[in-house]
């Protein structure tokens, strides 16, 4: 959206003296950004703008010819009952103000004595709308199971219906201003979840995107503020921040978790204030980017321990998209695996090899701590000792024989330690019981392929074709 048409639908403002109308348009201008505004100035005519128009918010006179203020408010909520209504009035009148609420104001104010109280209202009820308006697209992504903008999620390779939520969710709240949290371990692919994000938004604006992990308070500072001429030794002359060249476009910061607590402090004032102040300027700028955050650390965990603000959190998870695993994902094994085998082989200038049948079967029984970022280096470096027309089926053996021959498993393998663990019943079963129960979950998983299941079990396939046999003799 334009910042210059803030809010997305205009805010209409209703009174017989245009005088105050401008006054007024001014100040929520100057004062609050507000700068998609529609003078009435005839309350009669108010009834065709809103069949005509959708509005975020109106505000109304009382003593007006034609209809009088209470009238229009009556009209508003019982026709447009989503729209809300704010009364400034110059009757100070306990009674009239009570009478008011009663029948639907959401506040009310007295003409040029409550003006910071008033843009706090609106900001407050604006607020409200948009929830209001991103839960109902957020309603109807849902029961219509169709994507309205499917070519901004091109970059993604998945058939995954738990990434199909997850972009019918980010169409929902696209048009938001609010920050985005995007979670997820290490190589899910964040940064496309962000990427597309700028897309759906129709891409207007620069994408600029900042790894802060390891900037201390000083260069977080200057990387996203920047710093004016002479702001400290060595700055000869004006450097613009991350956050001016984003401009209108998107900002995204990774590894947000690990923000110092200084540099969070600055950044909650950031998104609070919606302004900032190149090091060494007395000037603010104004925010104007669509900040979009990412983590792989869990906030909740370091919320407990102190480590990271709950303020912060609050506000950076206004809209929070959590990017499921890979090995929640088994479906987009095989999509993923010709895709990068198709981008190995391109980027080596090779011809591209097929991959056996059974890969997609044996790669199904990894955890893939390191997510797609880990299957991409698989395939990378597969391709590249492969010699034939098929695709060599040793490298990725030696690749999961190699994760699981280390003391330590890598994080994300605690799932498939659990997985080890049997529980038995009161009467323990025979160890001919446990081995045979052991073969029949090894080809399960293995999809009845003797090499893979023989490889799970860590012996030879000779060995499981001899256990097989004596099973069905």
């Amino acid at each position: 959206m334009n910042p210059m048409q803030y809010p997305e639908e205009p805010v209409l403002l209703v009174d017989d003296e245009p005088a105050w109308l401008r006054s007024l348009s001014f100040t929520l201008k100057k004062e609050a950004g507000i700068r998609n505004v529609i003078r009435c100035d005839d309350s009669l005519k108010v009834k065709e703008l809103l069949s005509t128009l959708k509005f975020s918010l109106v505000l109304i006179d009382l003593n007006m010819p034609g209809l009088s203020g209470e009238e229009l408010l009556g009209m508003i909520v019982r026709d447009h009952p989503e729209v809300p209504v704010i009364v400034v009035s110059g009757v100070n009148q306990v009674e009239t103000a009570v009478r008011c609420m009663r029948h639907g104001a959401r506040d009310y104010f007295i003409k040029s004595e409550e003006i910071e109280r008033l843009i706090a209202s609106i900001h407050r009820n604006l607020e409200f709308r948009s929830l209001q308006q991103e839960n109902t697209r957020l309603k109807e992504r849902v029961l219509q199971d169709r994507l309205e903008n499917p070519g901004a999620f091109e970059s993604i390779i998945t058939g995954s219906r738990k990434m199909r939520a997850v972009f019918k969710y980010m169409e929902a709240v696209a048009p938001s201003p609010e920050p985005l949290l995007i979670t997820g371990e290490s190589g899910v692919g964040k940064e496309l979840i962000a990427r597309a994000m700028h897309d759906l938004r129709g891409g207007n604006g620069p994408w600029v995107a900042v790894n802060v992990a390891g900037l201390d308070d000083n260069i977080f500072s200057d990387t996203l503020f920047g710093h004016a001429k002479g702001a400290f030794t060595g700055a000869d002359q004006v450097r613009s921040g991350m956050i001016a060249q984003a401009a209108v476009g998107t900002l995204f910061l990774d590894e947000i978790g690990d923000l110092s607590s200084v540099s969070q402090i600055k950044l909650l004032r950031l998104l609070q204030e919606k302004e900032f102040f190149p090091l060494g300027s007395d000037r603010p700028l104004k925010l104007q980017a669509r900040i979009v955050v990412g983590t792989n650390v869990d906030l909740l965990e370091k919320l407990d321990a102190g480590a990271f603000r709950k303020d912060l959190y609050f506000r950076l998870c206004a809209h929070h998209i959590h990017v499921p695993p890979l090995r929640e994902r088994p479906e987009d094994l095989p999509l993923l695996l010709h895709h990068f085998i198709r981008e190995a082989a391109r980027a080596l200038g090779k011809k591209r090899p097929t991959p056996p049948r059974e890969l997609p079967n044996l790669l199904s029984t990894y955890s893939f701590p390191g997510n797609i970022r880990e299957l991409r280096a698989m395939v990378f470096d597969a391709v590249s000792l492969n010699d034939s027309g098929i695709l060599s089926m040793e490298p990725f053996k030696k690749a999961l024989l190699s994760a699981h021959g280390g003391s330590t498993p890598r994080s994300g393998d605690h799932r498939m330690l659990e997985k080890k663990i049997v529980r038995f019943s009161e009467q323990l079963p025979t160890m001919g019981e446990c081995i045979d129960s052991l073969i029949e979950e090894a080809m399960k998983r293995a999809q009845g392929n003797q090499t893979l299941a023989a490889g799970m079990l860590g012996i030879s396939r000779q060995a499981l074709g001899k256990r097989l046999k004596k099973q069905f003799d």
